[in-house]
């Protein structure tokens, strides 16, 4: 039997992104729209990008994404899917014996008290940990 793969797996994973014509209405997307699907890796650079103590929902990285890739919408499925990859991976990262400075930083593009950090198996302590630690740090 197959070992199940780690979070790192998934984040690693070699997957190209794309770009899906809707047929039909899909959650905020109305039909006929190009759709863009990401990959874990592109959300994990994104997340890189953004700056100690922002904050970005999902709604803007799905907006930049789409915007980054000439696409219409970025797909709110794979978006979280991937988002989730990211964070546990991360946080995999630092059970491997990572400083919190050399991981990605998660914890600016999931909300604490989302459906998405609800599902995360370390909890929402941790999100709300790392969001004051940089706010405390952004008013030094």
């Amino acid at each position: 039997m197959a070992m199940k793969k780690t979070w790192l797996d998934k984040l690693n994973e070699t997957k190209e992104p794309k770009i899906k014509r809707i047929d039909i209405d899909f959650a905020d997307i109305p039909a006929g729209s190009n759709m863009f699907i990401a990959t874990p890796k592109i959300i994990d650079k994104y997340i890189q990008e953004i700056g100690v103590g922002k904050r970005i929902d999902t709604k803007t990285l799905r907006k930049d994404l789409a915007i980054a890739h000439n696409a219409d919408y970025t797909c709110p499925v794979t978006a979280g899917i991937f988002l989730r990859i990211v964070a546990e991976a991360n946080y995999e990262k630092l059970q491997q014996g990572k400083n919190v400075e050399e991981i990605t930083p998660f914890w600016r593009a999931i909300e604490p008290n989302s459906v998405l950090a609800k599902k995360l198996t370390f909890g929402q302590d941790f999100l709300l940990q790392q969001i004051e630690k940089e706010r405390v740090n952004e008013n030094c």
